[in-house]
Order: C-alpha cells, then structure tokens, then sequence
C-alpha cells in the first residue's frame, strides 16, 4: 500500500517530501508497498523470493488551527492492487476517523474536516484496509499509521504566579536578587521556537533589571534609599519565539518596596527652643513636648531624649512616649517666678537601635537647648509654717488668747491677707480668729479630761481676690489644771482573818486622778486625823502611790462584831493639791491556817466549837453510807419470800402495816408479835430462824408461870437485856415498839385470827348489857347468831 503525504513544513521533511513526489511522478505518483509474493515457473519446484519493499511512510503531518474554507488534505493511500478501475475500496477506522478525518474510498485521499489544536491533543491512531469491491474481501492486511497534529506557535507565555509584590532592604548593593520570575507557554518546546521564551523589562529601569533567561530581577543602582523612594512597579515582559520579530508575549508587574534600615540619624529641627511654663503648674505634671526628627520607620526610628545640663535639670525630667517618640517634659519642683524666672536645659534625642553598618552616617544623636520662662501667676498666701500647734489651759475663759498665724502674699503686689476659720467641723466652733491679725482665741471652756486635743483649719486668702485661698491645718492641745481630786482605783473587798497577828498587812490599795501625771501622780494617804485613833487597824503610806492596811490587834471574833469601817484619806500632789475622802469596809471572816478564808457567813459559828468544815462534810458522808446499809439490809430481807401455797391446816396472816391496837401472830421476820399482846398471855420465846444463836436467851429459863405476874416494865427490860446480850442480832439498832393496854379484858380478844374457818359457840347475848356504847355490836353479833340458827 502506498501513502502519499503533501504535508511538507519542516526542512527535513521538505526534502522527503521532494524526493516521494519525484519518486511518485515516475510511478503515477505514489509510493508503492508490495505485498510478499510467490511466482510459480513452468516446470520448477515453488521457490520462494523475498520481494523488495519500497519507502514504508507510516505517519502524516497536519497543521493544527486550520482555517481555510476547504478541508485541509492529509495524505493519500494506495494499494499495489489498485489497478485504477475502482475495484479497490479503502476503509480509514480509528481515532477521529469519519468524523475529524474522512477518506474517499476510491481513490484513497485523506482530508481533515475541522480545525485541530495540539494543545489538546497531539495526534491520532488511525487504521487503513484495502479491500475488493467485489468480493469484499481484504487484498492487504490492515496498516496502522499516525496523524500527528503539527504545532503552530498560537499560545503566549504566562505568568501563572503574578503580580508579584515583594520586599529588598535599602541601601542594598548593585546586583542584590530581588526575585525570580518564570513564564510558561503551551506551545510545543520541541519543535522550533514557539515555545522558546526570553525576558525583558518594560518598566522599572534604571531602578532594577531582570536576566532574559532566568528572569531573575535584581537591583541596578547603588545605595537606593527608602527615604527618597519606597515603592517601585516593575513591569516584566516574555516573549516566545526567542524574541524574534512575530513571536507572542505576556508581561507581568512586580510591586517592590524597599525596606527601612537605620541609616538616617535623627535631628532636632532648631537648634533652640522656648517654653512658657506658669509658676502655678504641679509638680509631676507635664509641661511640654519636644521631638527630633528620623527619617527611618519602626524601631529604626526610636530613641531616648535625655537632659545632658544646664541649671533646670533637678527642676525637670524628660521622658519618652512609645507611640508619638515625643519627649515629654515634666515638672520634678515647683517653680517661683519671684524666686527664678527662667532655666536653660540641654536636651538630647539618640536612637536606641543603631547599625554599625552605616556608623559612618552618624552620629545618630542629635542636641538642642531648651530655654523655660517661668510665667508670674497671682497666687494665694503662703502661711510661714505648713502647720501650727499651739496650747491652751483647761478651764480657760472665753476670750483667752492661743496663737497666731501668719500668711503673706507671694507675688510683687504683697497684698493685704485675711484669715478666717472654716466652720466644717464642730471643733472649729471652739475657736475664733481675728481677721486682721490671725490671732486664735478661745470661744468656749474646755475639759481636759473630755477633749485634751482639738484640730481646726485656718484659711487665708488675698483681699483683693478672694478667690485664692491657701489653708494650714492648726492643732491645740489642752494643757492640764489640777481640777480633779484623786479617788481609789477600784472598789476592795477587805477581809481580816479572825486569827490574825498584830501588824499584818490585808491589802494595798491605790488611787487614780483623772488629771495628767504632772498633777495627779503623787498620791498620799493617811487616816482622817479628825477621828480618834483607830485600835482595830492603822494605815501606812509606801510612798510608791500606794498604802497598806494593817492590823492592831491579835484576834477578832465575827460574833463580836463582823464589819469595820476604815476611812482614808487621799490627796494628790498638784498645784494646789486637791484631796478626797473615801471609806473601806474590812469583813471579819474564819480562815484555814494557811490563810485561806474558809466562811464569813454568820450561820457558820459552830465551826467555832472545834469542828472544821472537812469534818462537818465527814460527818455527813458517814450519816448517809449508814442510812444507805440499813436500806440494802431491809432490801434484801424483804427479798426472802414464804412459799405461796399454804397448807389449809397453816392459817395466819402477815401483817405488813399494822395499825389496830388489837392482838396479831408471830408471822414476821422483822419483830416478835407477841410483843404485841399481853404479856400474860405471851408464849414461849423463840429462836430466829435464820441464825443459831449459840447463847440461849435468858427469857428460857423463866418459868411460864412468871409471866402472869411480870410487869411490864420489866418485861421490856428483860426484851431489851436479850437484845443485848443476842449475838444473833444482826450488827445495827433494831427499834421494837411494844403496846400494852392493860391486864387482861373480860371480853376477851375480839381478834378475827381463825374466825374464818372455825364456827364460834359463844353468846354474844351479853353485849346488850354493856350499855349503849356496845348496841351496835350486839346488833351486829346478834344478827349474825340469830342466822346461825336458822
């Protein structure tokens, strides 16, 4: 097959091209591929031959951005079984193929339909067959070829990064890099120029430069200072085609600021300054500015004012403001026009941050004089004094003279002054003051011992401006008179021990006076000499500001008299001295041996008779352990109880509270009850039960006979020698109570024992002889018979 190509742009190709269409005109204009072939000869075996190949071009040129009005004609494919007849059809299949590129299936001519751009797409992959109309069959095998999209130079360069803004310190040198640019351009780099780019500046010099090939910019001038000039617009260009005449550009700016270096000093724009500064101004105020000048920004440009001399320099301190780098100028004393009217000061303004690079500028300080007018201002009096103390005696009259006070007028005019008292506070009302002269007299009468000190304010002001007023505080003590007697510093509780010794001291007291040390600190004491002289005690003074009361006699007995009244008398040692009278109560009291006051109570005589208060309590401790054992005793015998079922034959009772006068039975552990009835009648004596007595009592032995006849006082008698004489008898006081009414009775025992269960015969008939006394018991007896019987 054979392709044909008329699209010849570079050299190379351009002779290519020559030689295939020469090549194609000897042979009707195409290149021929001959396909493999074996010729058979009459006669001889197959042999086989390797045929000759003619030139194999196997890819197209197209131009990109076509614009003509025909489509634009690629190339030509031919098959060496084209005889020329049509019966060869060829079939173009790939990328683009029928819709960018169309073939004509006769004769083989390839066109392109649309306009192409390589910057989208370089080239295409593209397949041709030859096949026969007829048969439909292929005569050759299928050809793969390449259509590549020939390059143009239809794409400037770029600043994809720009505009550029970017920084270089001043007074760099010639040849500093600032910075580097770079272009892009779409075009093809490999084929020709168009994508071959160079710089150049546009704009910007003599100030900066660039490199054509790198575009590196960098500065073009020695020492560009920032002072002169701070913003550049440099404007770079590139163009494509390595700058020849027809080649496409871009261009971009680059925004250069030159940076602040210190290099300019700072300068005082005078060499001489005035400042009006009043005399009236306070002190740590600020009375003025002053400021140097520097070229330079940022901390390039700080720095610090000093006062390097003259005669104003302990009057004023400079300092500097951060912010506006002002000196600022303040007062360190108050200024008198009267006294000095004006100070020269030599300011000095340095930078604080130097670089030593450029020392050969400097020196980066510059000074100035500073000349201060102090301005006269009308001020208001002056006292001679900051402030006046002055003394006054208590109990002076109205009127009385304490001090004067002295103001006088500052300015050259020396104008009258007029004082007067501020009436803020109540103090200020004790006090007058004479308008003229500034004496301070007293309007009331003081007490010492009430206010001792008074603070008042005296104001001065001019007479001809009132307005100006100065004020002194003014302090008045008041002194001291001895208007106050002396008195006892507190109220003494004496006590005088009824065993005491003759010359005893009981107490020390002091006094107190009201009036200040100088005239009431020495105090004496003594008895009123107006009394008799005192047996009891006496008094003696210890000439430290105190005195002792002693005894005079060995004993005192409270039931004699219990109370002694001492008066004393006290006088101080002021001018005059003043003196006062005061009585001491002495109490008679019972005191142990050591001292120690034991009673002074009138009911506690009987520890008189010998018996101590430990004693009295002794005693009782032992009374109440007593009665507590007599209780525990009765507690725990009452605890033994008898058993609760009782036979029928065992009838009796158990008297716990008794309260009759009649008989009862011997049923207790606690006393006999036979001592309850008649003596005649009383059995024989028994033992305890719950101790064996190992001595019998003596009342066994007595017959039984003799209690028929026995008395009853001696039959206590003989209870109370047994009791006695028990060692069975539990070791305390048994109390027996015997009741005895008389020797037998005719009615005999009217006691209910055994009635309840034993029916009586008696006739109780007689009772209705007894008198009237006895009718109701005959009734009752009577009833109770009759009812037997029925």
């Amino acid at each position: 097959m054979r392709i044909t190509s008329t699209s010849c742009i570079c050299p190379v190709l351009v002779c290519l091209c020559f030689v295939q269409r020469c090549y194609g005109a000897a042979h009707h204009g195409s290149i021929k591929v001959t396909r493999n072939q074996t010729k058979h000869i009459e006669g001889e075996t197959e042999v086989h031959h390797r045929p000759k190949r003619g030139w194999v071009w196997n890819q197209f040129f197209v131009l990109e951005e076509h614009m003509g009005p025909d489509p634009q004609y690629v190339g030509k494919l031919h098959s060496n079984s084209d005889k020329g007849d049509g019966s060869v059809k060829y079939i173009l299949t790939g990328e683009g193929a029928g819709t960018i590129f169309i073939i004509d299936d006769t004769t083989g001519d390839i066109h392109s339909t649309k306009s192409l751009d390589r910057e989208q797409k370089t080239h295409y992959v593209l397949h041709a067959q030859a096949i026969d109309r007829r048969t439909n069959k292929p005569l050759e095998p299928e050809s793969e070829f390449i259509i590549k999209v020939q390059d143009i130079n239809d794409n400037a360069p770029k600043f994809t990064d720009g505009p550029y803004i970017v920084t270089v310190p001043e007074m760099s040198e010639m040849g500093t890099s600032v910075l580097q640019v770079t272009a892009t351009d779409a075009d093809d780099p490999t084929y020709g120029n168009s994508a071959r780019v160079v710089y150049s500046i546009l704009q910007g010099q003599p100030y900066f430069s660039v490199d054509p090939k790198t575009g590196v910019i960098r500065t073009a001038l020695h020492n560009m200072d920032r002072e002169a000039r701070e913003h550049y617009s440099v404007v770079i260009q590139a163009k494509d085609m390595a700058g020849q005449v027809g080649g496409l550009s871009g261009s971009t700016t680059v925004n250069i600021t030159l940076t602040d270096v210190n290099d300019n000093p700072p300068r005082f724009p005078q060499k001489h300054y005035q400042l009006y500064v009043p005399e009236s101004a306070q002190v740590g105020s600020a009375v003025g500015k002053i400021k140097a000048n520097d070229a330079d920004t940022g901390s390039n440009a700080d720095m610090k004012y000093t006062i390097i001399n003259g005669d104003g320099s302990g009057v004023f301190s400079i300092s500097t403001d951060k912010e506006t780098r002002e000196g600022i100028l303040s007062l360190k004393k108050p200024l008198n026009y009267e006294k000095k009217k004006s100070y020269t000061l030599n300011i000095e303004g340095a930078n604080t941050h130097l670089d030593f690079r450029f020392s050969h500028l400097g020196p980066f300080k510059d000074v100035t004089m500073l000349k201060v007018i102090v301005g006269d201002v009308d001020e208001p009096p002056l006292f001679t004094m900051p402030s006046y103390v002055m003394e006054v005696y208590e109990n002076a009259k109205i009127g009385t003279p304490v001090g004067t006070v002295t103001a006088h007028d500052p300015d050259a005019a020396n104008s009258l002054v007029r004082y007067f008292i501020d009436h803020n506070t109540e103090e200020d009302r004790y006090f007058t003051i004479d308008a003229s002269t500034g004496t301070i007299e007293t309007a009331k009468i003081f007490d010492r011992e009430e206010t001792p000190w008074f603070n008042i304010t005296v104001a001065a002001s001019e007479i001809d401006n009132p307005r100006l007023v100065s004020h002194v505080p003014v302090g008045v003590r008041i002194l001291d008179v001895n208007d106050n007697p002396p008195e006892l510093a507190r109220d003494y509780d004496i006590v005088v021990c009824e065993n005491t010794k003759p010359g005893q001291v009981i107490q020390t007291i002091t006094a107190t006076d009201k009036d200040n040390s100088a005239n009431g600190a020495r105090f004496h004491f003594s008895l009123d000499e107006g009394l008799s002289l005192n047996p009891n005690f006496t008094l003696r003074n210890n000439e430290d500001n105190t005195a002792s009361i002693l005894t005079r006699r060995r004993r005192y007995s409270r039931t004699t008299q219990d109370i002694y009244y001492l008066p004393v008398l006290i006088s101080d040692g002021g001018v005059p001295p003043l003196s006062s009278s005061s009585t001491l109560t002495i109490r008679v009291c019972a005191c142990e041996r050591d001292g120690r006051v034991r009673t002074c109570h009138a009911e506690a005589f009987l520890s008189s008779a010998g018996l101590s208060t430990g004693a009295l309590i002794a005693i009782l401790l032992c009374v109440v352990i007593l009665l507590a054992i007599v209780v525990l005793f009765i507690t725990l015998r009452r605890s033994k109880k008898e058993p609760l079922i009782i036979s029928e034959e065992d009838v009796r009772e158990n008297v716990v509270t008794y309260d009759d006068e009649g008989g009862g039975e011997e049923d207790t552990e606690a006393f006999d009850i036979t001592a309850l009835r008649n003596p005649s009648a009383a059995e024989e004596l028994k033992y305890r039960r719950d101790v064996r007595p190992e001595v019998k009592p003596l009342s066994r032995h007595h017959p039984s006979s003799s209690l028929d006849s026995i008395d009853v006082q001696e039959f206590i008698k003989q209870r109370l020698a047994e009791a006695d004489l028990d060692p069975s008898v539990p070791p305390y006081d048994s109390l027996q109570t015997y009741a005895y009414e008389g020797h037998r009775s005719e009615a005999g025992s009217i006691s209910s024992l055994d009635s309840a269960t034993t029916h009586s015969d008696q006739d109780y008939n007689y009772l209705g002889d007894w008198g009237p006394e006895f009718k109701k018991l005959a009734e009752l007896y009577g009833e109770v018979e009759s009812e037997r019987t029925t």
